[in-house]
């Protein structure tokens, strides 16, 4: 009876991470969560889904720690709450990715809102995640930042596929369409085709991702221990070295820029 509850203690060392496709796609947590795991001896189960549904997974209390990049969302979640504190871990930035024969004539743009704006108005094929992951929430932003409003404008040219980022660039490679991507998932994914980064470098395709301990207070079953241990390494030197080292043909993926206090 005493060795059962042992092996049921040792098998329960372990938490449920709601994050985004991104860090699950790019293959930033198969290079971290092994290294945290030899450290701590915890497991980190990841649910990959776009940032509201993982904020929403957290509100049933079926997560005990999120790990996303919407940070108006994020700051919600707090004030509903939901979450015990923001922790801003790492970095990276936006792409705008299109066909090489570039039917809007974008390229080398540096301004995202001209981009949209031409986009818009030659009605060039585009397609939206459509799944209010980090990655909608910040391709509506820039509708909005280029005066567009994309509900009443949308027609056949907005495909809106309501699914992640490598089903939005596949969809986007098949239709020779322009598609918002973080650069992490466009750095890790294969099947290009004819797709290529457009428009890149504006300051306003600047991508934040925050951690969050789920309330225990409010959900008993949080493993708080556990949860705040994997916050606390995310954040720490050694979390952020990790985070640092991930690349792709040499291509640094996320840039860490933790702060130990919390937002």
């Amino acid at each position: 009876m005493a060795f059962g509850s042992t092996a049921a203690v040792a098998q329960d060392k372990s938490i449920v991470v709601a994050s985004t496709t991104s860090t699950q796609d790019s293959g930033l947590f198969d290079h971290i969560l092994p290294l945290f795991k030899d450290k701590t001896g915890i497991e980190v189960k990841v649910i990959a889904q776009g940032t509201g549904q993982a904020l929403d997974t957290a509100r049933r209390g079926d997560a005990d720690v999120v790990f996303v990049h919407a940070k108006a969302q994020e700051e919600k979640f707090i004030e509903e709450g939901f979450g015990v504190k923001r922790y801003e871990v790492m970095y990276n930035d936006f792409v705008l990715i299109g066909p090489k024969s570039d039917p809007a004539g974008i390229k080398g743009t540096s301004d995202i809102t001209a981009a949209f704006e031409a986009i818009r108005a030659k009605q060039a094929l585009f397609v939206s995640r459509g799944d209010k992951s980090g990655t909608h929430s910040a391709e509506l932003k820039l509708w909005k930042e280029a005066g567009i409003d994309i509900d009443a404008a949308k027609g056949e040219w907005y495909r809106d596929i309501g699914q992640g980022m490598g089903a939005a660039l596949n969809t986007a490679g098949a239709m020779n369409a322009y598609v918002l991507s973080d650069r992490g998932t466009w750095l890790s994914f294969k099947n290009r085709g004819d797709l290529e980064i457009v428009v890149e470098r504006d300051k306003r395709l600047f991508n934040q991702y925050g951690v969050m301990l789920v309330n225990p207070e409010k959900f008993p079953t949080v493993k708080a221990e556990f949860g705040q241990s994997f916050i606390d390494w995310l954040v720490s030197p050694e979390g952020q070295g990790a985070i640092a080292e991930y690349k792709i043909d040499g291509q640094q993926l996320f840039f860490p820029n933790a702060s130990r206090d919390p937002s």
